[in-house]
């Protein structure tokens, strides 16, 4: 039942990626072109989780435990680290340049570009480089 809440979960949220138009990195790079041909229409996007979170996160902690597992699994971690910092770094990075970040680009798989098999072979090194670097508490 938990595997079938994440894959719900997962079309849910790749659903409304491309609903939102976010699996074109296009409109991505136009987001970023402040000085260009600026398309807002990421803010509303990100408006729209935002506002999406905020209230189900009230909705469901109201709960006392979730509907397919024994507990909430929240971050307790408040802390910066350099791992943090990196990774957020080389995500906004490849964000920037491709286009892409991780769920939009899995969504656009069945539109395979080279730029989108570039981001994805990226970031699949960077899983690989991750797990070989010592995790510090």
């Amino acid at each position: 039942m938990r595997a079938l809440m994440g894959y719900i979960a997962g079309l849910l949220f790749g659903l409304g990626l491309a609903f939102g138009g976010m699996t074109d990195p296009a409109r991505v790079l136009g987001f970023l072109d402040i000085a260009g041909a600026w398309d807002p229409t990421l803010i509303f996007v990100l408006g729209g989780a935002v506002v999406t979170t905020f209230i189900g996160y009230r909705l469901v902690l109201r709960r006392d435990q979730p509907l397919v597992a024994q507990g909430f699994q929240l971050p307790t971690r408040r802390d910066l680290n350099g791992r943090l910092i990196g990774g957020a770094a080389l995500f906004g990075i490849g964000w920037g340049l491709s286009g892409y970040c991780p769920g939009p680009a899995f969504a656009s798989i069945t539109g395979i570009t080279p730029p989108l098999v570039a981001m994805l072979a990226a970031m699949i090194g960077g899983w690989f480089l991750a797990r070989r670097l010592p995790a510090k508490a």
